[in-house]
């Protein structure tokens, strides 16, 4: 989600600061048209650099830079801090201040397209046959409507159910055997709720932009959609019955089973104190939340099960790099050159994974998957020998991610969500709520907003 970017930490860590520090020197005196400089050196400016308060992250992007540098002698990484900014992308872009390769989240690249604001990278992505594997649906973020290719996922992730399975075990459910219907969440958050003691069924989001998150994953679900595009133009669509359905359960679990408590208004942190407590069955959320709360709360891995949303589909997302569109075919092979080896190349992955082993980071994590065949097959092998977590606690999770669809966060998503909380929350506080109202209501809210989507 754009603006909770906790879940986003399976590639980077949320980098805060804009400032920009180069890495290494810039390799020769002076560049050609081509983009070499006299000794054939070529200097690619990319960002994503850690921030010196993460020392760890830092000094291992760092170690990559020389490392790679010494394996590509022509190739020099100039790395900057900072991420892909929309308020100063622009002029950062007009202004040539802009880096040769930049990083950014999956709802940036068709806007970035169809302004013409990344190079199409196409007849350079021929020379590097071993990115063919990345799973079609993230490398489809990155291409327009005639399939050209803009940039490369480097990561992502989609939402499931995280649950206790402590409790569980104590309402009687099998913690091997999660919900995999919303009828039988419905049933599970029931038996948990009975336990008493302060304890919920089910929690979910409803303020800050996180419920109209969440909400546009549980329309999803079930089957339908929050914005369509009409031709050229962007309209609502969740005043459907995929949308009723979504909040009529919603409303039944909170007012009919009474299984999501009577405290509402609720947003990440609160949701997590809940399960870091024992206080909470289920919620929504991608798997990097379960270290989260292990370490806030000096819980253990085994106290926590990951499943797949039920219904057809998911909300997902992630992040990757684009060219800028003043690239030479040399920067931007160069680039390529860079991005596969630091963060598509299967083939480094026990390296990678065995450097982090011992360093209290979660290892088996069923997140993220870029990859199809024998791609993803390497990589889950390094995570299995070095495997930190109890890796069959997610394989619910695992076993459905191939048949669950994962769709993207809508686009002006932001401000959509901020119409969609209001919806959330009236459900959520309202046992009169009238669905269909709301719904009409915030359909002709959100055709004004995305009226100025591209």
């Amino acid at each position: 989600m754009a603006g909770f970017r906790t879940h986003r930490t399976v590639c980077l860590t949320a980098l805060a600061t804009a400032l920009v520090l180069s890495v290494t020197a810039c390799g020769g005196s002076s560049s050609s048209s081509g983009g070499a400089d006299k000794n054939g050196v070529v200097t690619i400016s990319v960002n994503g650099l850690p921030p010196a308060t993460q020392t760890v992250d830092r000094k291992n992007f760092e170690d990559d830079v020389r490392e790679f540098e010494a394996s590509h002698p022509k190739i020099r990484i100039d790395a900057h801090e900072g991420l892909m900014d929309p308020t100063t992308f622009a002029a950062r872009l007009a202004g040539g201040q802009l880096e040769d390769v930049y990083y950014v989240y999956f709802t940036d690249p068709a806007g970035l397209i169809q302004r013409r604001q990344a190079a199409d990278i196409t007849a350079q992505l021929k020379d590097f046959p071993g990115l063919k594997d990345i799973r079609p649906s993230l490398q489809n973020v990155f291409k327009d409507g005639s399939g050209k290719v803009y940039g490369l996922p480097t990561g992502n992730y989609s939402l499931g159910l995280v649950y206790n399975r402590a409790l569980f075990a104590k309402a009687g459910l099998d913690p091997d055997k999660p919900p995999a219907t919303w009828e039988e969440v419905r049933t599970a958050a029931r038996k948990i709720s009975a336990l008493g003691n302060g304890i919920v069924g089910y929690a979910d989001y409803s303020k800050n932009n996180q419920g109209g998150w969440h909400l546009t994953s549980w329309i999803y679900s079930m089957g339908g959609d929050v914005a369509t595009k009409d031709g050229s133009a962007w309209k609502a669509a969740f005043n459907s019955d995929a949308g009723r359905k979504a909040l009529q359960t919603l409303h039944d679990m909170r007012w009919t089973d009474q299984s999501m408590g009577t405290r509402q208004l609720l947003e990440i942190p609160d949701v997590q104190k809940m399960m870091g407590a024992d206080k909470l069955g289920m919620y929504m959320a991608g798997p990097d939340n379960i270290p989260t709360i292990v370490k806030q709360f000096e819980r253990k891995y085994a106290d926590y099960g990951l499943a797949a949303l039920p219904g057809t589909a998911t909300l997902g997302g992630g992040d990757g790099f684009m060219f800028n569109p003043k690239d030479t075919p040399e920067k931007i092979k160069a680039g390529l050159t860079w991005i596969q080896w630091k963060y598509l190349t299967p083939e480094r992955e026990e390296a990678i994974t065995k450097k982090s082993a011992g360093k209290d980071i979660p290892i088996g994590l069923p997140q993220p998957n870029l990859w199809d065949g024998a791609g993803q097959a390497k990589v889950d092998a390094a995570h299995l020998k070095y495997a930190n977590v109890p890796q069959k606690n997610y394989q619910p999770f695992v076993d459905r991610s191939d048949s669950v669809e994962v769709k993207v966060e809508p686009p002006n998503a932001q401000q959509i969500y901020t119409v969609l909380d209001g919806v959330m929350q009236a459900v959520l506080t309202k046992k009169d709520a009238d669905i269909g109202r709301l719904l009409s209501d915030a359909e002709k809210k959100v055709n004004v907003i995305l009226a100025t989507a591209k």
